[in-house]
């Protein structure tokens, strides 16, 4: 709920001339709350004069917007807040008022939003705000260069060099189109009037030298963050990139999902590869989450893992080809007692490799926060064996069981014993089999995701759930079907 002080910012900035000519009057106290209405409202005047004479050193999005969803507020606010925020970044390090001095020095935008936002075309995505971040540091920097000519060609005293630049904090999204004004932008920060920080860098498609150009490029101390999707990169590749992270003392995030890594069948030049691979992630010594998923890791996990410095908190391995080995190792590394957050989805849990996913589910249970199983051959018979064990993971907060061949009478028995999981928030759960015409058994993913749904049985049984769910008395859970309408749980929400 909105306060009274928040409902006087929001109605203060709706007369934006009148707001921004009371700025120099106005206590520094009420910025906060001004800055906060005119974003959330698309205020764009009044936000540009606000970040023009801030009167703090450091203007952070994650400390001033309201959380999503909050009551009260709109739910995202417009990109053109957003905008205006880096468009006055352009003349908050020189612009002065004669009755107060602009002290900014750290724009903080991290942690602003999320990609899924690129799917809202009233919001700004990550990949249009990286590209509107890093043009606004060449627009400053070429202001700056403009300057001094102009100067030297009035034979004015030489410009002294910017003695309070702005930092710029941001996550950075970087394709093959982005990449050459990222780079640019990088490159001429570390003297411009506009410092560009990355803490969280997530690249997409690029070759393994463009992605070591950019890191060599970044803040050995802000970094927190790697993630090379779809990168491609090979084992070779990941050879020549992943040394260049040794020198991010803050790097606690990995993720190398889709980097075409296969283990189980390696030629001699090949396994020197992996050797090196498992040598270079070894020495991130700060590493707490690792995402290997779609790199065939099976029987070689343990080379992996072993090589870390320190134990994991969030594990992703969504099919890695996983070996019962693979799981009776992780269950019995150091590793196991710290995990966060543990993603095995598709990868096979039943017949043998039940009893190592059980001990690794034990071991873990006094962490575990978030657990994915999706798509792992699991039925009732598996779930109801699993149960005494993840009713001792009571701090669990996700569940993933989608993708899984389980009737309506295994659901049935995990709602009822529900209740042991005290902080439960979220559990995605498959179509039981039992609505589904004329289904193979045993299922496929595949005949599960493209099976005809006997929607009449469906609502039936989903009518009979919802039942059960309300008994339980946990009305702040939220058990869905739907994989794709609603938020991941990031590591760092934890």
């Amino acid at each position: 709920m909105q306060s009274l002080l928040s409902l006087c910012a929001v109605q203060v900035t709706r007369h934006q001339a009148l707001a921004c000519r009371a700025l120099a009057s106005l206590p520094r106290e009420l910025y906060p709350a001004l800055f906060q209405a005119a974003f959330m409202y698309g205020r764009t005047l009044v936000l540009q004069a606000l970040v023009q004479t801030w009167p703090y050193p450091c203007l952070s999005f994650r400390q001033l917007l309201p959380q999503p969803k909050q009551l009260g507020w709109p739910e995202r606010p417009r990109k053109e807040s957003v905008q205006a925020v880096i468009l006055a970044l352009l003349a908050a390090p020189r612009r002065e008022s004669s009755s107060r001095r602009p002290q900014l020095r750290v724009l903080d935008m991290t942690g602003f939003l999320d990609a899924s936002c690129g799917q809202d075309p009233t919001t700004m995505s990550m990949w249009a705000r990286s590209v509107a971040v890093a043009r606004t540091c060449l627009s400053a920097q070429t202001q700056a260069r403009a300057a001094q000519r102009l100067a030297k060609r009035r034979k004015l005293e030489p410009q002294v060099p910017v003695t309070n630049p702005v930092e710029v904090h941001t996550d950075l999204l970087v394709n093959r189109t982005s990449y050459s004004v990222l780079k640019e932008a990088l490159q001429t920060s570390t003297c411009g009037p506009l410092r560009l920080r990355c803490r969280d860098l997530w690249a997409e498609e690029l070759s393994g030298p463009s992605t070591v150009a950019l890191l060599e490029l970044l803040d050995p101390v802000c970094l927190r963050q790697v993630d090379l999707r779809f990168s491609n990169l090979g084992l070779s590749g990941l050879c020549t990139v992943v040394p260049h992270m040794a020198k991010f003392t803050h790097l606690l995030s990995l993720k190398l999902q889709y980097s075409n890594v296969d283990v189980r069948r390696l030629t001699a030049e090949a396994e020197s590869s992996f050797q090196h691979f498992v040598s270079a992630i070894g020495q991130l010594r700060c590493l707490k989450e690792l995402n290997m998923g779609s790199s065939r890791l099976s029987g070689r996990l343990h080379q992996l893992l072993s090589s870390l410095q320190g134990p994991l908190e969030s594990l992703e391995l969504p099919f890695c080809a996983l070996l019962p080995g693979d799981l009776s190792y992780l269950a019995q590394s150091p590793h196991a007692t710290h995990l966060k957050k543990l993603d095995l989805s598709g990868n096979k849990l039943s017949g043998d490799f039940l009893g190592p996913f059980q001990r690794l589910l034990r071991e873990a249970s006094a962490s575990l926060l978030c657990l994915d199983v999706t798509e792992c051959q699991l039925m009732d018979v598996h779930l109801v064996s699993t149960l005494p064990t993840l009713r001792c993971c009571t701090h669990l907060r996700y569940l993933g069981l989608y993708g899984n061949p389980l009737a309506s009478a295994g659901m049935k028995t995990l709602i009822e014993h529900s209740q042991a999981f005290r902080e439960l928030q979220l559990v995605v759960y498959p179509v039981p089999v039992d609505c589904y015409k004329d289904l193979p058994w045993p299922p496929s993913s595949a005949n599960l995701l493209e099976g005809t749904v006997d929607e009449e049985k469906l609502a039936s049984v989903q009518a009979e759930l919802q039942q059960l769910i309300r008994a339980t008395q946990h009305h702040d859970v939220l058990w869905t079907v739907d994989i794709y309408g609603h938020s991941s749980f990031d590591y760092f929400s934890l």
